[in-house]
């Protein structure tokens, strides 16, 4: 919880920067306006897909980046936790304090009759994070907070590459896309208290300040795949 409070400081900090008209403080803590990006060229055929599939991305602090795919047609459930490094440091705590590998991520699961793996991350580039922010987003600062795609197997490595030279020649973003592409070792849940964060915490400033603006942008940058009900997770968490 320690680690909570140290973010709850951070948003506090920029807003009494920007109460005294500190330069440059209303932009780090407005959320990122979304990006209008094209749909991936390479992408999975929706014709004969059966079951569910997975998709684990890192792309910030996983309370936003969770409720975002809560609210996306077509996922059936999205995880807090953590990716890139071992179980022993699969903790808050632990990876809070960078150097354990580990991002915060958020693994979802999604219908692929429904939903693309190329269209969650169609999601992800326009509307959960900016891909061009090395090792942070927004007031979080750490490679705990990089931006990448833990890929769970070739089909999604080949998807994810070239959607990332797709956006980079077409030059959707101003500055160089940083996502990193890696292989999905394990995903390990977060703690009980992280899961459904933003729902249960509405008006916790962090959320209000970073991750509601997020969902506005779902909802109006993607209308056909907003689901005003969300996702909720019942999943067993460490």
């Amino acid at each position: 919880m320690i680690a909570i409070y140290r973010r709850w400081m951070v948003v506090a900090a920029l807003v009494v920067a920007a109460c005294l008209g500190i330069a440059g403080a209303w932009t780090v803590m407005a959320g990122e306006s979304a990006v209008i990006i094209p749909a991936p060229a390479l992408d999975d055929s929706k014709d004969g897909a059966s079951g569910l599939q997975t998709a684990v991305v890192a792309g910030g602090c996983f309370w936003g980046v969770q409720a975002v795919y809560q609210h996306l047609s077509g996922v059936q459930s999205a995880l807090a936790g953590y990716a890139g490094g071992s179980r022993e440091t699969a903790s808050y705590e632990v990876v809070s304090r960078g150097g354990t590998g580990h991002a915060e991520s958020v693994e979802i699961r999604f219908d692929p009759k429904e939903l693309s793996y190329g269209e969650v991350l169609q999601i992800y580039f326009s509307v959960v994070h900016d891909p061009t922010q090395l090792d942070r987003q927004g007031p979080d600062v750490g490679s705990q907070y990089r931006s990448s795609i833990f890929y769970a197997d070739e089909s999604q490595r080949r998807i994810a590459e070239a959607y990332i030279a797709q956006l980079e020649k077409s030059k959707a973003f101003a500055r160089p896309i940083v996502t990193r592409v890696d292989a999905l070792g394990a995903f390990y849940p977060a703690e009980a208290y992280h899961q459904d964060f933003l729902l249960r915490h509405p008006t916790n400033p962090y959320i209000v300040i970073n991750d509601l603006p997020k969902i506005e942008n779902l909802r109006k940058v993607f209308p056909a795949r907003y689901r005003e009900q969300p996702v909720t997770t019942t999943a067993k968490t460490n």
